[in-house]
C-alpha cells in the first residue's frame, strides 16, 4: 500500500513513520483492496509551552471508496493505535457490505434465470417452441 504523511507545521522522524506504515500495513489482512493511503499528522494548540494534543488523520482509498478517520490523544503512537483499531472494524463492515451486495445481485440474477427456465419448460410441455 501506498501511504503519503504530511505533517503539519513540524517534521516527523523516521521512527514514527515507520511506525505509521508498520501499523497501516496490518489492514491489508482486513481488506485486500486497499489501493494507498493519505496520513495528516497534527498537534493541537497554540501556546508552544502547553503540552499539545496530537492529532492523527488517515484516508483510506478503496476502489469505489474512501474511509476516513481522525483521532486524537497526548502521542501520535496512541492516536495511531486508536484509529487503526476503527479502521479494522470499518473495513470489515465495508468488506461484509460489499459482500452482502454482491451475493443479492447473485441471487437476484439466478432467480431471474430460474424464471426464464420455467417459462421455457412450460413453452415445452405445450408444445410450442
Amino acid at each position: 500500500m501506498r501511504i503519503q504523511v504530511n505533517a503539519v507545521h513540524f517534521t516527523a522522524d523516521q521512527k514514527l513513520l515507520d511506525f505509521i506504515q508498520r501499523k497501516l500495513d496490518k489492514l491489508d489482512t482486513f481488506h485486500d483492496r486497499i489501493v494507498s493511503a493519505e496520513v495528516f499528522l497534527r498537534l493541537d494548540g497554540n501556546d508552544s509551552n502547553k503540552i499539545r494534543m496530537k492529532i492523527f488523520e488517515v484516508k483510506l482509498f478503496l476502489p469505489g471508496d474512501s474511509l476516513f478517520i481522525s483521532e486524537r490523544n497526548q502521542s501520535f503512537e496512541a492516536a495511531i493505535d486508536l484509529a487503526v483499531d476503527r479502521l479494522k472494524n470499518l473495513l470489515v463492515k465495508h468488506k461484509d457490505k460489499q459482500r452482502h451486495i454482491s451475493n443479492r445481485d447473485i441471487n437476484r440474477e439466478t432467480k431471474d434465470s430460474q424464471q426464464d427456465l420455467v417459462e421455457v419448460d412450460a413453452l415445452n410441455e405445450d408444445g410450442e417452441i
